[in-house]
């Protein structure tokens, strides 16, 4: 099937560039930027300060359109095709990104892969104890090797990404290099902040377990920070429906290390989260939610405060 999608996004790619062509607007002064989710999106704009104005900034993902069932509309593909720079995760849910950069009527535009910036530093996907795993990846076992794309909740991969988005704009945009050098300074040493804060609250918490009614996108700030965790699906998984098995194995696990909370995401209808809690001996733990930032993210809402938010939901958990 992916495969097939591919195939259709190149061809998308193809006939879109051949109606297009002479229409691009090689007058247009304002840089073109286009990100396809709601993180690379704020860091621009962070990064960027007074001068995003001048920018021609494009959020590909609405709230409420999840990266995993995205698909690019040819009027995206046209848009990606002819901008200066080009941001997205570079994991399996954007496999399409590498037909749409291939195709790129703008051969000097400038493109950040998230996933490339962190090098060694990704990770595998990883199935743990009482997870349901998808049938599709039981089939494909250990032939074909899936990273966890979700390296934005992480904020110490975000200073990286955002050093990636300083260095590209500053190379777009010469004479407002040290406008986005200081914006980025400032706006690292707040992600520093808050890593010092997500490092302190768990160095001084009562319990070090997570456990998710639902997928887990949160590994990689999992592993920053040394903690354990248990969960329904894997981040990536197309399931919506637990199975017994599964259910009775996190209720269990709630009673045996005494949790008061289950975790869901932006977005559930934490039904496996309730169903989990019934399965319970108190039957009274807590629901609480933590924001991937995958899908749903409101006016007002940054990066910055978004992951504040979900330190403030480990702070209830883990105490």
């Amino acid at each position: 099937m992916k495969k097939i999608f591919c195939i259709i996004v190149s061809a998308i790619v193809f006939i879109s560039m051949f109606c297009g062509c002479g229409t691009a607007n090689t007058n247009n002064k304002k840089l073109s930027v286009v990100a396809t989710i709601f993180p690379e999106y704020d860091w621009v704009k962070s990064i960027a300060g007074d001068k995003a104005k001048d920018i021609d900034l494009t959020l590909l993902l609405n709230s409420g359109v999840d990266l995993h069932s995205y698909q690019p509309t040819a009027k995206d593909i046209i848009k990606i095709s002819k901008c200066d720079l080009f941001i997205y995760v570079g994991g399996e849910s954007d496999e399409w990104a590498q037909d749409a950069i291939k195709e790129a009527s703008n051969k000097n535009m400038q493109v950040i892969n998230l996933m490339d910036v962190l090098e060694n530093e990704k990770k595998e996907e990883e199935a743990v104890e009482g997870m349901q795993v998808d049938e599709e990846e039981e089939e494909e076992g250990e032939e074909e090797v899936e990273y966890d794309e979700h390296v934005w909740l992480s904020v110490k991969n975000a200073q990286k990404c955002c050093e990636a988005i300083k260095n590209s704009l500053s190379k777009l945009d010469k004479d407002n290099e040290s406008v986005y050098q200081k914006n980025y300074d400032t706006y690292s040493k707040e992600l520093a902040t808050l890593d010092s804060e997500f490092s302190n609250t768990v160095k001084n918490a009562k319990r070090n377990t997570l456990l998710f009614g639902d997928r887990f996108p949160f590994r990689y700030l999992i592993e920053d920070y040394s903690l354990k965790y248990y969960a329904a699906f894997i981040g990536c998984s197309a399931e919506s429906e637990a199975s017994f098995e599964t259910i009775s194995f996190l209720a269990k696990k709630v009673d045996e290390l005494k949790l008061t909370f289950v975790i869901t995401l932006d977005g559930s209808d934490q039904k496996i989260a309730k169903t989990i809690i019934k399965n319970t001996k108190d039957k009274s733990q807590q629901i609480v939610t933590m924001n991937s930032m995958q899908s749903t993210f409101s006016d007002g809402d940054n990066y910055l405060n978004i992951m504040q938010s979900n330190l403030d939901t480990l702070k209830k958990v883990l105490y």
